[in-house]
C-alpha cells in the first residue's frame, strides 16, 4: 500500500468533499459528495450516537444508494445540516426517483462540540442548516484539513481534535481513502508524550514522523479521557466516512465500515466508550469497475483500518491554535 497522489478521501474517484466552517461558533459542517449515487452502509460502536437516515443504510432494506454524507457538529442541532445539503442537492436535480419527484438521500452524523468555548447564542434556530448548504457548495478535490468543517471545534482527552484524511493505494488493485471528524473521548496520543497511537501505520512525516516513543512512558496504558478535566465527559464522538472505487454491494461496504472502526482502535485510547457515538460511514463508487476476489476484500478490509488510523492522527497534527481555545493544538504541545 502506498498514500494516493492526494492523501485524502477524494483520490476516491467520484467524491468531492466540501467544508463550511465558523469560527465564531466553534463549530461547522464537511459533506461528502458522491458525483454519482455510491452504496452505502453505516456501522455504530459508540454509544451515544447522533444521526439521520442511517436505518435505511442497512442491507436488508430498499435504498442502495446515497447522493453525499454529512459530518458536523453541534451536537442534535447539527443534524439540521443535511436538510442544507439536501436542498442544494435537490435544486441539482439529484436524488432518488420516486414518482416525478427526485428525494436527495443524505445519511448524516454530529458530534458534540456545545462546549469548546464558541458562541452557540444563534436565537431561535441554529445555522447549521445553513452551513450544510455553504459545504455543498465548496465541495471540491481539493480541501483543508484540522480545525475547519467538522473538525472546528473538536478536541481529544489531552489536544485539539479536528477533521483528518488519508488515502491508501492497493498494489494493482484499488483505492481506499477515509476522511474523519476527531472529537473523542480518549485520547490520540501516548501518555503524556506528543507521540501518536497510530505511529505504526505513518506514511513519511505526515503527522510529525515521531514513531512510537522508547522507551514505552511508564503510564501509557491508563486511559486518559476528558472526564479528568469535567465531570460529565459528553463532549464527545469521533464520526467518520471510508471509501472505495470498489464495487461493492450493501453488505460488503458494511463489513468494510465495520473495519474501518479497527482503525479507531489503532489511533484513539480508549475509543467506542459509552459516551462517544462512534460511527463509520461506508461509501463504494465502484470507479475501477472491479469487484474484489475474497483476498482482495480482506486486503481492502485491513486497508480501511490503516487509512483511518492514520486519517484520525493527520486530523489532530493538522488541528491550529486559535484565541480563546479551551485545549493546546498538538504542534503547541
Amino acid at each position: 500500500m502506498k498514500p494516493g497522489a492526494k492523501n485524502s478521501i477524494t483520490d476516491v474517484a467520484g467524491l468531492k468533499v466540501g467544508n463550511a466552517t465558523d469560527h465564531v461558533l466553534r463549530s461547522g459542517v464537511t459533506v461528502v459528495v458522491c458525483e454519482d449515487p455510491a452504496t452505502a452502509a453505516v456501522q455504530v460502536l459508540g454509544g451515544a450516537p447522533g444521526t439521520r437516515e442511517t436505518d435505511l443504510l442497512e442491507p436488508h432494506n430498499t435504498v442502495q444508494t446515497v447522493d453525499a454524507v454529512v459530518l458536523a457538529g453541534g451536537s442534535a442541532f447539527g443534524l439540521d445540516a443535511a436538510s442544507g445539503v439536501q436542498a442544494g442537492l435537490r435544486e441539482a436535480g439529484r436524488g432518488f426517483a420516486v414518482g416525478a419527484f427526485r428525494v436527495p438521500i443524505v445519511p448524516a452524523a454530529i458530534l458534540f462540540d456545545l462546549m469548546n468555548g464558541g458562541d452557540k447564542d444563534w436565537g431561535r434556530y441554529p445555522p447549521y442548516r445553513e452551513l450544510g448548504y455553504a459545504a455543498l457548495a465548496n465541495a471540491a478535490a481539493d480541501f483543508e484539513t484540522g480545525s475547519v468543517g467538522a473538525g472546528t471545534g473538536a478536541l481529544t482527552a489531552t489536544v485539539k481534535g479536528g477533521l483528518g484524511s488519508a488515502s491508501s493505494v492497493l498494489e494493482g488493485c484499488f483505492t481506499i481513502g477515509a476522511l474523519v471528524a476527531v472529537n473523542a473521548l480518549g485520547s490520540a496520543t501516548i501518555g503524556d508524550t506528543r507521540h501518536f497511537w497510530a505511529a505504526p501505520f505513518e506514511e513519511g512525516d505526515e503527522f510529525g514522523d515521531l514513531g512510537l516513543p522508547a522507551p514505552f512512558p511508564a503510564g501509557a496504558r491508563v486511559p486518559r479521557t476528558k472526564l479528568s478535566r469535567r465531570p460529565t465527559g459528553v463532549e464527545n464522538t469521533t464520526i467518520a466516512v471510508i471509501a472505495t472505487d470498489a464495487v461493492l454491494s450493501k453488505a460488503e461496504a458494511k463489513r468494510l465500515a465495520i473495519a474501518a472502526h479497527d482503525g479507531f482502535a489503532r489511533a484513539l485510547w480508549p475509543a467506542h466508550t459509552p459516551l462517544d457515538g462512534d460511527l463509520v460511514f461506508a461509501l463504494a463508487t465502484g470507479r475501477s469497475g472491479r469487484t474484489p476476489a475474497a483476498e482482495d476484500f480482506i486486503a481492502l478490509c485491513a486497508a480501511a483500518a490503516s487509512t483511518m488510523a492514520r486519517a484520525i492522527a493527520r486530523g489532530v497534527h493538522d488541528a491550529v491554535p486559535m484565541p480563546g481555545d479551551v485545549m493546546p493544538s498538538w504542534s503547541m504541545r
